[in-house]
């Protein structure tokens, strides 16, 4: 299915940017932390692929009625990888059933194994985790007398990122904070979808602003009206 800009890499709808990419069993990471850097509209076609048995490589869980949340409701999810899932009541209780298959794992050495498999780094070693349930079945090693555990990198079948703005060519700009996981998803999928909330002709965005190379992203859809429920700036009265 084409985009609205036919030979280029911008799709009409965020449906259309899925079509013929997302399959049953696949592994997909999702930007973003907590709520804030989510791709909203993709995730929610997402689940109106009703596609099932994915692996779900992402910071957070979302929570019950918004974000990965919502493929935790419909069940579509079966593994995740993930660092913090505690807001997430559906996660916990699908956990503790023995429903879902959960891989925890430390924030930073997820933000490392993203960022290895999209620089083409097998696997690295860290002391993250060592003596600890992290560690379990992975293989140690000792470097100048201390003792390191394995980590392979994650490669991802489908990456969905949320950035500010984006030209045609790709180019991403990410907002403050909200860049957080996505450029490091973005370049460990061997597919990656980036859902924009505005974009711009080709050559606008100055070279040193540009946060991801377009390069890295294959399928864009803009968002210009995202809930962005965590993005807000909250002052106390004067």
């Amino acid at each position: 299915m084409t985009g609205s800009y036919p030979g280029n890499k911008i799709y009409s709808s965020a449906a259309a940017a899925l079509d013929g990419i997302v399959h049953n069993g696949q592994t997909l990471a999702v930007g973003g932390f907590g709520l804030c850097g989510i791709p909203e509209a993709l995730i929610v076609a997402l689940r109106d692929t009703g596609v099932q048995d994915l692996t779900a490589i992402s910071n957070n869980a979302g929570v019950d009625d918004f974000g990965l949340g919502l493929l935790m409701e419909t069940r579509q999810i079966r593994k995740m990888i993930a660092s913090y899932v505690g807001e997430n009541k559906e996660f916990e209780r699908q956990c503790l059933a023995g429903e879902l298959e959960v891989e925890f794992t430390p924030q930073g050495t997820l933000a490392e194994k993203l960022r290895a498999g999209g620089a083409g780094i097998p696997a690295f070693y860290t002391r993250t985790g060592l003596g600890t349930l992290v560690a379990e079945g992975k293989e140690l090693r000792e470097f100048n007398g201390q003792k390191y555990l394995l980590e392979r990198s994650l490669t991802p079948d489908v990456s969905l990122v949320k950035a500010d703005v984006a030209d045609h060519a790709g180019n991403l700009r990410f907002r403050f904070t909200a860049r957080n996981f996505n450029p490091a998803v973005a370049m460990a999928g061997r597919i990656c979808i980036a859902e924009v909330e505005r974009l711009v002709p080709n050559g606008e965005l100055a070279p040193d602003d540009i946060h991801l190379p377009g390069v890295y992203v294959h399928r864009i859809v803009v968002n210009s009206a995202p809930q962005k429920r965590i993005e807000k700036r909250t002052t106390r009265p004067g």
